[in-house]
């Protein structure tokens, strides 16, 4: 195990803390969203917000969702979030299946890559030969970090009007990851 290694997580009431300091840390660098997170700056209420990825993530939903975070294994720092969408409909065409972000602290380290290497794992684990990677045109340090896992620049397009965006097509490849349910299930996991 290496200082820098990440693990895939799923949020939960256990991580309550460290997420509100993840979200905390944002704010505070002058982000005014939490990338990746579900929607996490836009709740004040940390269980609605843990309500809302939980039924995003059912199987039984038109578009299943799954939201992570990604935890350094050394000192089990939450370091980054990513949502997952297993499919994508006509309205998620351009955002793509993957959206993610490196708390502000731990940015310009690497962990983007690795972070996205782990959830091109679970992706390839759900059945998914390619996906969708979307960023804004002026986001030089994401486009970057898709290229460097394989992505390929397939077309660009206007959003509202405002922003073009290139869209990355990667082939999820690589091997598995193991998701962990909870901390105490990474914790225990590390003991053994």
């Amino acid at each position: 195990m290496t200082d820098d290694e990440l693990v895939l997580i799923i949020p939960s009431q256990e991580l309550k803390e460290e997420i509100l300091q993840y979200k905390e840390e944002h704010f505070k660098s002058g982000d005014t969203q939490v990338h990746g997170s579900g929607g996490l700056a836009y709740y004040d209420d940390f269980d609605s917000w843990l309500e809302h990825i939980n039924s995003i993530r059912k199987t039984d939903n038109d578009i299943q969702t799954s939201t992570l975070f990604s935890m350094r294994l050394s000192d089990g720092k939450l370091i980054g979030c990513i949502k997952f969408h297993h499919t994508l409909n006509d309205e998620l065409k351009n955002g793509g299946h993957i959206a993610y972000g490196i708390r502000p602290s731990e940015r310009r380290k690497g962990y983007a890559t690795k972070q996205l290497k782990l959830i091109l794992n679970f992706a390839k684990q759900s059945g998914l030969q390619q996906v969708i990677i979307a960023c804004d045109k002026d986001n030089v340090a994401s486009a970057r970090t898709a290229m460097s896992c394989g992505g390929v620049l397939v077309k660009e397009f206007t959003e509202d009007g405002i922003k073009a965006s290139p869209i990355f097509l990667c082939l999820a490849s690589g091997s598995t990851q193991r998701l962990f349910n909870s901390h105490s299930e990474f914790s225990k996991n590390c003991r053994e």
